[in-house]
């Protein structure tokens, strides 16, 4: 029997809870505020789930809402939050050398926008950067321009970091 656009979606929505607080987190820093903002996006999925033209395409779509959503709370809140990254993000962005690559996930933090949300999705979640343009809404030109231009600005914050 073929599931519907809505099972397949509450599927991937069950499945990525870890992935979506991730993100959202990496954007407030705050437990609290990130749940929220997951919550936000997932209601809104559900409630327009019938929009989805091609449901191969739920991962990009998903993550376009996730982001506008953490964009919005962030628009809202008109503040910057406190860094208080959790063992989540250190666990979650940390291999062999977890701690070089905790200090370069707070560098990053502090790249401008869109910037540091293209870096945070294509080199921490695994987006392609075509699935970043979609996410985005933005010219596949532009991401990569954001996306290169981010990186010439983390190695300037790297050097001055251990100067």
């Amino acid at each position: 029997m073929k599931k519907h656009n809505y099972d397949i979606l509450a599927d991937y929505i069950t499945g990525n809870q870890d992935k979506f607080y991730r993100l959202a987190f990496t954007y407030v820093h705050q437990k609290e505020a990130a749940l929220d903002i997951v919550q936000n996006a997932v209601v809104k999925a559900l409630q327009s789930y019938e929009s989805i033209r091609n449901i191969s395409f739920i991962k990009t779509w998903f993550y376009r809402i996730l982001v506008n959503e953490s964009l919005s709370y962030l628009r809202k809140a008109q503040r910057e939050y406190p860094m208080d990254l959790s063992s989540i993000l250190e666990t979650a962005y940390s291999g062999s050398d977890g701690t070089e690559k905790l200090e370069v996930f707070q560098i990053v933090n502090h790249l401008p926008e869109p910037g540091r949300t293209i870096i945070f999705l294509h080199y921490y979640e695994g987006f392609t950067i075509k699935e970043i343009s979609q996410i985005k809404e933005m010219k596949l030109s532009t991401v990569k321009y954001h996306l290169y231009a981010s990186l010439e600005k983390l190695k300037e914050m790297i050097k001055e970091e251990t100067a």
